[in-house]
């Protein structure tokens, strides 16, 4: 059987009783110490996701058949942000496909870029 130490909590400081592994007085100082321990890679994640998601817009609405041209300076207009993408693909041929999650951009001759959609 576990004994019952007392212990100060991370978060607050104050004393409290409980198992030998326990390391906070309640569910809502542990909830704020994680909160706090997790802010900086929080907000880092959560704004490259939605540059991410816009870029992803930006590519469906304007590639709506699928497979179609478009020219850089429409792609910036709108947003884009080609910095951002999730993977990227290179051909036989050695093209190079870039990829927001389903949504693909190929960059052509004289800033066009040819849209594709990734089959599921």
């Amino acid at each position: 059987m576990e004994t019952v130490d007392q212990k100060k909590c991370l978060e607050c400081g104050d004393s409290f009783k409980g198992r030998v592994d326990k390391k906070f007085c309640s569910d809502y100082c542990r909830n704020a110490y994680n909160n706090r321990l997790n802010k900086d890679g929080k907000n880092l994640i959560r704004n490259i996701n939605n540059r991410l998601r816009k870029n992803w817009r930006i590519l469906e609405d304007l590639n709506v058949n699928g497979k179609t041209k478009t020219t850089k300076t429409r792609l910036l207009e709108k947003g884009f942000d080609f910095t951002y993408f999730t993977s990227i693909y290179v051909t036989k041929s050695n093209s190079t496909y870039y990829y927001v999650y389903d949504q693909g951009y190929l960059p052509l001759e004289n800033e066009y870029y040819l849209l594709v959609k990734k089959n599921s």
